[in-house]
């Protein structure tokens, strides 16, 4: 099948094959007609299937039938996001694929001033693309008007979920006509997020291309005894001998993030930290110089690197693991995307070992374990018999708020930068090389 097959407009076909696309993937050649005939869609998909494409291309071409397009301030189409970074990014993506349709469209989020995009909303726009937050101030100062909403998209709704938006999401719905097309996307479906659906949906079709909370079928999973003090180290070693070149890896904390970029950058080891302490201009800046090659390491948040699109990387590493199991599923999906192969590496200490049964139990598959010898090298170690043993964190240690944003305090930082434990092999089983050899 071609895009060509889908009933989309001629000039939406030639903007999908401009940017290298001829055949849909699954989730858009079974999402797009469903949308084309102005049905509700409840998309169940991981990350790196195209569903951006999935309802933008849609969405543009039911906007660009109607001979209002454009001429009034309230928008028609609202799309609303988890973080600025996929806000930007799906914007992106509305504008790429809607450069001849004639829409309007304005991207809104924090972290910069208000003025630029009341600017934007006073002109005529037909599309929205926001995060709930923003979106909910500028209504309050008068300045966005939903009354006119024809189609909502929530995409990544469990992230939202995770993340504390579900009274902001509410808000939105009071604001935007009962009569509307929606349509719905998440990775995972926790009954939370169930819950939103069945609330918002009319008879939707469903659109499932990978079972609920999957990881992605060619991402190579493997996780490491570490102790804690010794990660930072081990983390080094892993990236110089490997001769990894693009790594992605998730901290608990800011300041966990912070020091470990750090400890990198002195092992001659390129490496920025994006959270939510960041600037805009610094997270662009950060992420600009790692998907050009210029900074190999990117040590990020969960709600920082939320959304990030970086095509073919090949690492993802979990420094600490999530202690919701279903952040580990969206933090590895930043690899093995579109059908590449990718690899996920997570360094485990003692405490961290019943956040580990938790994403087991989760993605119903054990994750292979292993640990260095002496001599540096890989031996597999078996999963324990039973969990009733395994330590837990003492309050207020190595635990994280559901947004991943380490409001409890720098303890995911800790880390130390003592040599004991350090890796002399990488995962995946990297050939040795000289320490000092830094591509």
């Amino acid at each position: 099948m071609k895009f060509s097959e889908l009933g989309l407009r001629p000039e939406l076909v030639e903007a999908v094959e401009a940017k290298g696309y001829t055949t849909p993937s699954p989730i858009q050649a079974r999402a797009i007609p469903a949308v084309l005939e102005g049905r509700d869609v409840l998309g169940g998909a991981q990350t790196g299937t195209g569903k951006t494409a999935a309802f933008s291309l849609p969405m543009l071409q039911l906007l660009a039938a109607s001979e209002f397009k454009g001429q009034h301030k309230r928008p028609r189409a609202l799309v609303l996001a988890p973080t600025r970074e996929l806000a930007a990014q799906v914007h992106q993506s509305i504008k790429d694929y809607g450069d001849r349709m004639n829409l309007r469209s304005v991207v809104i989020f924090g972290g910069v001033g208000f003025q630029p995009q009341i600017d934007r909303l006073r002109h005529g726009l037909d599309i929205i693309v926001a995060t709930p937050g923003r979106l909910l101030d500028l209504c309050q100062r008068g300045e966005a008007q939903l009354s006119g909403v024809e189609i909502l998209v929530l995409d990544e709704a469990d992230r939202m979920l995770d993340m504390g938006f579900i009274h902001d999401i509410k808000k939105v719905l009071k604001l935007v006509p009962r009569e509307r097309q929606n349509l719905f996307f998440s990775a995972t479906y926790s009954n939370e997020v169930k819950k939103l659906a069945d609330s918002m949906l009319q008879n939707p079709v469903e659109v499932e291309v990978a079972a609920r909370n999957a990881t992605a079928d060619r991402v190579d999973q493997e996780a490491y005894e570490v102790g804690q003090k010794a990660k930072a180290q081990f983390l080094a070693d892993m990236i110089q001998i490997g001769d990894w070149s693009q790594v992605l890896v998730f901290t608990r904390t800011k300041h966990g993030a912070n020091r470990l970029a750090k400890h990198l950058d002195g092992q001659r080891i390129a490496a920025m930290a994006i959270h939510g302490n960041k600037s805009q201009s610094a997270r662009e800046k950060a992420l600009s110089l790692f998907k050009s090659g210029r900074i190999r390491v990117l040590v990020a948040t969960d709600i920082a690197a939320r959304g990030l699109d970086i095509a073919d990387l090949p690492y993802v590493v979990n420094y600490e693991l999530p202690n919701i199991p279903e952040d580990y599923v969206h933090r590895i999906g930043r690899t093995g995307r579109a059908g590449k192969a990718g690899q996920a590496v997570s360094l485990v200490s003692d405490i961290e070992e019943g956040y580990l049964w938790d994403i087991e139990k989760l993605l119903k598959k054990e994750i292979p374990r292993y640990k260095l010898n002496s001599g540096g090298e890989k031996v597999a170690v078996s999963k324990p018999a039973t969990r009733s043993n395994l330590k837990r964190p003492a309050p207020g240690q190595n635990r994280q708020s559901r947004g991943g944003s380490g409001r409890g305090g720098n303890n995911g930082g800790r880390q130390g930068g003592g040599r004991s434990g350090s890796a002399r092999s990488g995962g995946g089983s990297p050939p040795r090389r000289s320490r000092g050899r830094n591509r």
